[in-house]
């Protein structure tokens, strides 16, 4: 999207199912897990790039050695700095202690990071918020080696304040109030009681503390933990976890609401936010690599075997459709054609937009990530080119001259690389019009191939703020001189918050509900402002299962179109000579080319989880109020 906007995590956890020496002996180094996980990461570097964490648990050592490494970096290029440090620090004990060179089990032993089990996370920092402290995987350290618990995620919860209370109710005293540490928090304690119950199970049998303890990792129930754990959790997740003595697990939320798929053979288990990273870095086909059921945990125990467990009774699978429209990569075989499929389905109102007049028509893309749908769009502007050829020779078959045949078949649909981002530019200048002058540079524009009387048809993944498009976007494309221009969104109006991990927490930042508001104001029905004001009000102590979204009904008394009118008057400038338009995908035609992703709520309101509809009022009371303050 054109629009700057933060969002998702990803996260890659590998268990490595054979001795190190196997690895050594196959792929030249014991070092193998490492040089997956910098691959698993930096493939998905698109999900997060404020920060990056790494952390590997050593299977079966000895009492006083080191089991668990963890590295964080929150520098500008994380993913390099993480494995940078990693690369120096076994640099260092290679150069130091040449015995270890090709001695297995001395590099175990001695050489942090190495190991059987590996966690990595890159991530935004949403609300600003980018410490090294609120850098994944965290951990929570115990000298019981069963009750160290990393944990990383891609997940928002919408009641931190409710699961932190009840937190206190058990008698903790977390160290802050963030989903993060609530839920690495709740787990650790279910997992405490477990591991507790275990131990007394074995004293009782006259077993010792030391003879307890294999029999606790073999014993330790991850689901029943995860099942006590996540009572009462609200929100979008897929959540991995390792424990200091081998076992991990992968669990995401029962609305499948974010992504996780998993990979495993004789060799390995592999879990990522994406499936072509798996593909790629393990060179395996599509089929092969696995979804992660929602409500279900992918259980991986210290013995290597493995289990998908259902934790949560799943719900309707309201999958985030933006992973599709945007977030995720599209060398993903399915993705790849739900984009393509976006773009043709938005066609017949871009022809609409442009008179049918394709022959006066440049058709183009903003940004790069909007390239897949642009392949459909002019797919389908073939399509209805060929067509309108078909039909012109059928017509006139009987008079047709060579001449004119060739003048009809050497028609085509005009596609322009017409917009190039340039490298960022510093607005260091502090007064609001000579920033504003910057940003409109953002992007540079080809001159020379777009003539008075032509459309210049853009197509962008979605439209949020409408901020790059109003400074920039609109304004550059506006001095190639065409006779209108046409932005498309691939993606619906966004007209609701969202609060399961993506940066859209505040209503007024969406360019929807700013032209919905300029449309109430216009037709004095302001006063539908107010009483959904006080009907939020009214909510504000129900539980989260009686809450109503009543912000649907400020968008109920306009059409789409109206709404798309609007969004384009407040984005063009009085500079601009050209007529703007803006199209916007429908819903029916989002749910046909993604119909795996049927999440929708920040285009529809429709919320996968009581607590969406609590937050997206409370956003609203936070504009009514004039708080710049986030809902959840």
């Amino acid at each position: 999207m054109s629009d700057a906007i933060k969002h998702e995590c990803g996260i890659a956890l590998l268990r490595l199912k054979k001795p190190l020496e196997f690895y050594k002996e196959k792929y030249g180094s014991a070092f193998y897990g490492i040089q997956k996980m910098y691959l698993l990461m930096e493939k998905q570097h698109n999900r997060g790039q404020d920060g990056a964490g790494f952390a590997s648990i050593k299977l079966d050592v000895e009492p006083g050695e080191r089991y668990i490494s963890r590295v964080r970096s929150n520098k500008a290029q994380a993913i390099q700095d993480v494995f940078a440090q990693i690369n120096e620090r076994i640099s260092e004990e290679l150069i130091s202690h040449p015995e270890y060179q090709d001695n297995v089990a001395l590099q175990k032993e001695n050489i942090p990071y190495i190991g059987e089990l590996f966690l990595g996370h890159v991530r935004y920092g949403t609300f600003g918020k980018n410490s090294i402290e609120s850098v994944h995987p965290f951990l929570r350290q115990n000298n019981w080696m069963h009750r160290n618990l990393i944990l990383a995620g891609n997940f928002n919860m919408t009641n931190v304040t409710e699961l932190f209370n009840s937190l206190v109710e058990l008698g903790q005293h977390p160290k802050e109030m963030t989903d993060t540490v609530t839920v690495m928090e709740k787990i650790g304690h279910f997992l405490d009681d477990a591991v507790t119950d275990l131990y007394l199970e074995c004293k009782n049998n006259g077993l010792s503390k030391r003879e307890a303890s294999p029999v606790i990792a073999e014993k330790l129930d991850i689901t029943t933990i995860l099942k006590r754990a996540s009572k009462g959790w609200d929100g979008g997740y897929a959540m991995a976890g390792l424990l200091g003595h081998g076992d991990a697990f992968v669990f995401r939320d029962p609305a499948g609401i974010r992504p996780a798929y998993f990979y495993q053979d004789d060799e390995i288990a592999v879990v990522a936010s994406e499936r072509p990273v798996i593909q790629t870095v393990f060179n395996v086909p599509f089929e092969k690599v696995q979804e992660l059921q929602p409500g279900h945990a992918l259980i991986i125990k210290k013995n290597g075997r493995i289990t998908e467990e259902e934790i949560i009774t799943p719900t309707i699978k309201k999958a985030c459709s933006f992973e599709r429209i945007y977030f995720s990569r599209g060398s993903d075989a399915e993705i790849y054609q739900e984009r393509k499929e976006l773009g043709k389905l938005i066609l017949p109102a871009v022809l609409e937009a442009i008179d049918n007049d394709t022959d006066n028509s440049v058709f183009s893309y903003i940004p790069n990530t909007a390239e897949t749908s642009f392949y459909g769009m002019v797919e389908a502007a073939n399509d209805f080119l060929n067509q309108r050829k078909n039909q012109f020779i059928l017509d006139n078959r009987k008079t047709l001259t060579k001449e004119k045949l060739e003048e009809i078949l050497s028609v085509k649909i005009r596609t322009e690389k017409i917009a190039i981002k340039d490298a960022k530019l510093r607005t260091f200048i502090t007064e609001d019009s000579s920033r504003d002058d910057l940003v409109a540079h953002v992007y540079d524009v080809t001159y020379g191939v777009i003539k008075p009387t032509d459309n210049l048809v853009i197509i962008d993944d979605s439209i949020v703020r409408g901020t790059t498009l109003k400074m920039s976007i609109i304004k550059m494309m506006d001095r190639l001189h065409p006779k209108r221009i046409v932005v498309v969104s691939s993606a619906p109006q966004i007209r609701f918050p969202d609060c399961y991990g993506i940066d859209m927490a505040k209503l007024e930042g969406l360019v929807a509900f700013q032209a919905t508001l300029v449309l109430l104001k216009e037709r004095n029905l302001y006063h539908i402002v107010d009483e959904v004001y006080a009907k939020c009000i009214e909510q504000a102590l129900y539980k989260d299962n009686d809450v109503i979204n009543f912000v649907t009904e400020i968008y109920k008394p306009f059409t789409d179109q109206e709404i798309s009118d609007k969004i384009a008057e407040l984005l063009t400038s009085e500079v601009i000579n050209a007529e703007v338009k803006i199209i916007f995908q429908t819903v029916d035609n989002l749910h046909i080319a993604c119909p795996k992703n049927l999440g929708d709520w920040y285009f529809t309101g429709d919320y996968p989880t009581p607590g969406g509809n609590r937050v997206a009022n409370k956003a609203f009371m936070n504009f009514y109020e004039g708080k710049n303050a986030r809902a959840y």
